[in-house]
Parts: structure tokens; sequence; C-alpha cells
């Protein structure tokens, strides 16, 4: 039980100065381009799921929250925000950076889901694109996107460090738990769950990426990484999983039932494909 809480201790504090200089960049590319961002895509048109599956693979915080805004306005279509929700990447990006994994995988993972976030968008536009008003009435979520994310009035430095004490947290109490469970269960037997059955380790992936904050993306990661979870399970989690997303779609759009509409949709496009890469044995 030592060794478990020393080496939970040892893998999280190598990852901090890490973390730490991914933060700073990914703030700097914020306060850059979070404006012109929000731009490019309210003025996107029928491009829409293009520019959105680009725009939501970089390490913006909250651009997944501004999306979900947008759509609430009625600015962006429905293609457009699913492609925006499935190309983001949360906390995956920083972590991978920090655990040094090869650089071709990163890319490789970024890649299929922009791909997949593109091609899914331009689908859903195809057949359920709705007229949308050219208004500026865009719902107010900066208070719920700082308050989640990034202190973005008080400097870079300061909102990257609050950052990664923040995601160090959630490292440390999720590797203590997934440490834990391998010392009782056994690395294989708990794969071997996971990944035996082709449906079901993609469903209960898709699910927990369902969870509208830092935590889930930082669990599916780390499973991933610990070669827990293989790498259609990961996908699947990680094309539904849109940071604070969901959250801020339910506070700011009124309709309830679109927004569960909404939420199922994206819960069936990461629990299909992830089902489907898993059938074919496809990896990376």
């Amino acid at each position: 039980m030592w060794d478990v809480i020393l080496d939970t201790l040892i893998d999280t504090l190598k990852l901090i100065p890490f973390l730490l200089i991914t933060y700073i960049l990914m703030e700097f590319i914020e306060h850059k381009t979070s404006e012109k961002s929000k731009n490019a895509i309210k003025k996107a048109g029928k491009l829409g799921p293009f520019i959105g599956g680009i725009l939501g693979i970089v390490p913006q915080c909250g651009f997944s929250a501004a999306a979900a805004s947008l759509y609430s306005a009625r600015i962006i279509t429905l293609g457009t925000l699913i492609a925006v929700f499935l190309s983001t990447s949360d906390e995956m990006l920083p972590i991978l950076i920090s655990e040094a994994v090869d650089i071709k995988i990163i890319l490789s993972i970024l890649g299929i889901k922009l791909v997949i976030a593109i091609i899914v968008g331009f689908i859903i536009d195809l057949f359920f694109r709705k007229k949308f008003e050219n208004t500026d009435d865009e719902p107010e979520i900066k208070d719920l996107c700082e308050h989640e994310h990034c202190d973005c009035e008080h400097g870079i430095f300061k909102s990257a460090l609050k950052h990664t004490l923040s995601i160090t947290l959630y490292i440390l109490v999720i590797s203590f738990i997934l440490n834990l469970i391998i010392y009782f269960i056994g690395e294989d037997t708990l794969a071997h769950l996971l990944n035996s059955t082709p449906i079901v380790g993609p469903i209960i992936a898709s699910l927990i990426g369902l969870i509208p904050n830092c935590a889930s993306s930082v669990i599916i990661t780390q499973l991933y990484l610990s070669n827990v979870l293989n790498f259609a399970t990961m996908i699947a989690g990680l094309l539904v999983n849109t940071g604070v997303g969901l959250l801020v779609l339910f506070r700011t759009n009124n309709d309830l039932k679109e927004n569960i509409k909404i939420t199922i949709l994206l819960f069936l496009i990461g629990a299909i494909l992830g089902i489907i890469f898993d059938l074919t044995g496809f990896n990376i």
C-alpha cells in the first residue's frame, strides 16, 4: 500500500512542470485568439462544421462553452455545435504532452477527432440545418467559463498556475484510485473487464465522457495511458467529452427537450463509433 501511495505522489509531481508550461501556452493562445475564434465561427455559414471542428481542436479555455452559447442564440447550426463538441479535447492534450506521449500518437488522436467532427457536423447540417437569425444576442457565459477554467483578469501566469494546481489535484486523486483498483484487482483483469466485450467498453467510456467537467477527460486519458482502455474505448469517451460545453448548453438554451436530444445524440455518436473501431480492431 505504501508503494501505491509513493508511486502516485512521484508520478504526479513529475507532471507539474510540464502541465504548467502547457497551460501557460494554452492561456496565451486563448488570450490572443478567443474573440477571433468566436467571430470566425459566427461568419462561417455553411462551412460552420469545418471551422468549428478546427477551432474546437485548439486547446482553448471554454471554446465549447462559447459554441454552446452561440448555438443557444441560434448564431451557429446544430452541426457546427456538434463538430465543436466532438473535436474538443479538454484536458486530454496537456496530459498527453506532460506524459511525453509520442507526438505521432497525439496528432493521430487529434486528427481522428477532427475528421470525425467535421464529417458528422456536415451530415447533421445536411439533414437538420435550420434557418438561424443573424443576431449578436449571445447568452452570458463568462462567469461560468472563468469559474470552471481560468481567472483571465489576473494574468496568464496566475491563470495557468491555478489551472495546473486544479488538474494536478484531479490527477493525484484519480491516479491514486486507479492505482488502488489495479493493486487489488490487477491491471490485466481490469483491462479485460473493460475491453473483452466490444460493446460494453465504449458505452461506459461515453457515459463517463458526458460528465461536464475536467475530471472525465482526465479519467479517460489516464486509463488509456495505464493500458486499461484500448484505443476504441478511449476515443469513444473523448469524442463525447465537451468540457463544460453541455453544462453551458443546459444553462443558456431554454429548450430542455432539445438539450436532452443533443446529449443523447452526442452519446450515440461516441458509443457507436467506439464500437465500430473496436469491432474492426482499429488502433494507432
